[in-house]
């Protein structure tokens, strides 16, 4: 074929970008035919709580007496806590996961965070993705990182997804072949466009045109039309996880989902905002297990909560709360082992910032992910040993 001129290369670019596609990162040989062996089979699905959720709003410690004074205003009235026990309940919000408790395939896990936390949105949630520590720089996500060690099946439709956002978060940078699915009908019809114009010894064109090859090989193989009985609540929270969860039922197969509730930046008036996100978060998350029970998908489902960071623990004067720490975070699922893990916040003992400190390194949770559910090492991935969490039927 002809070499074709800079013009030509940006308009190719410009298309993959309108077909959301750029974010797809083209592999080399030796890994798009890999065999992958990993056990993908089992699904990782993560939800960012984007904005730091108030984890102490959300997992609320109504028997501390400290909360209600440190928050007068904005604490959860102790008849309104849906309790999970004699210390710690949910936000009325909530109700919806109540069941799924109730099943013991809610797990909680208090006090998650990390040494030297950062404050600022943009540096955190950089930690959290790339699992790096407070004041080291990786170019690279987590999950990019174990798929570029541990392989993906050559017959996997894609590593990862990321629906209704074009963030790649954990899937960024390294050899990964990840999709971000911002209009996935759009994506599929652009993707039927594409058509194979051969090889290029220009560098840059021949990136392009093996990206463009390997959208359309992963547009043929996921479904996002399938009928499904459940209904999903309205808004872009239910749309995403209607949509990943038509793909998980689909044909084409994927190892990880990443969805994004937003908002929870609450500096102000947040007792209305939150309420909202939470009914938003366990109304969705509710539906997204009905589905993935009626697609044979439960089981084999691993869903983590995230965020960059918790709020601080005494209320402001604006009806809300500030850039805290620890956090509270939810693990559900068929396999997962219900119940309350980590210690409850210390109210009594913050910091000189008016923080708390945390009592499980985040890392811990994706080692968890790593070791327990994909049964791979994690330390060459995270840096370190990180002790698992038994929140997970190995």
């Amino acid at each position: 074929m002809s070499e074709w001129d800079e013009a030509t290369i940006m308009n190719r670019r410009n298309f993959l970008k309108s077909a959301g596609a750029l974010s797809w990162i083209a592999v080399g040989p030796e890994l798009a035919f890999a065999a992958g062996s990993a056990p993908y089979d089992r699904l990782l699905v993560l939800v960012e709580l984007k904005g730091g959720n108030d984890g102490l709003n959300t997992v609320v410690p109504y028997a501390d007496r400290e909360y209600y004074a440190l928050r007068p205003r904005l604490a959860v009235p102790r008849d309104q806590v849906l309790k999970l026990d004699d210390r710690a309940g949910l936000h009325p919000s909530l109700q919806a996961l109540m069941p799924l408790w109730g099943a013991r395939e809610l797990a909680i896990v208090q006090g998650v965070g990390y040494p030297q936390p950062n404050l600022s949105h943009f540096r955190s949630i950089e930690i959290w993705d790339t699992a790096s520590d407070s004041a080291q720089y990786l170019d690279q996500g987590w999950l990019a990182r174990v798929f570029s060690r541990n392989p993906v099946a050559s017959d996997f439709a894609a590593d990862g997804l990321v629906v209704g956002s074009q963030e790649m978060g954990p899937l960024s940078g390294g050899t990964t072949r990840a999709l971000a699915l911002a209009d996935p009908q759009r994506f599929l019809r652009q993707a039927d466009l594409v058509t194979d114009t051969g090889r290029s010894r220009n560098p840059a064109l021949e990136h392009i045109l093996k990206v463009e090859r390997d959208i359309q090989q992963a547009a043929s193989r996921l479904t996002v039309d399938i009928e499904l009985k459940t209904t999903f609540p309205p808004g872009p929270f239910g749309n995403a996880l209607k949509t990943a969860a038509q793909v998980i039922g689909g044909r084409g197969r994927v190892a990880a989902v990443k969805v994004s509730l937003n908002g929870f930046d609450t500096h102000s008036s947040q007792i209305a905002t939150q309420s909202r996100l939470l009914q938003e978060l366990a109304g969705g998350l509710t539906a997204f297990k009905a589905a993935l029970v009626e697609v044979g998908k439960w089981d084999t489902t691993l869903i983590l909560s995230y965020a960059e960071f918790g709020r601080r623990p005494k209320e402001n004067q604006s009806g809300g709360t500030d850039h805290g720490t620890a956090n509270a975070h939810f693990v559900l699922g068929g396999k997962v082992k219900g119940g309350l893990h980590g210690p409850p916040p210390a109210l009594n003992r913050l910091d000189g910032n008016g923080n708390m400190a945390f009592a499980v390194d985040f890392r811990a949770l994706y080692a968890t992910v790593l070791e327990r559910w994909w049964g791979l090492p994690s330390a060459d991935i995270l840096g370190g040993r990180y002790a698992t969490l038994d929140v997970v039927k190995v």
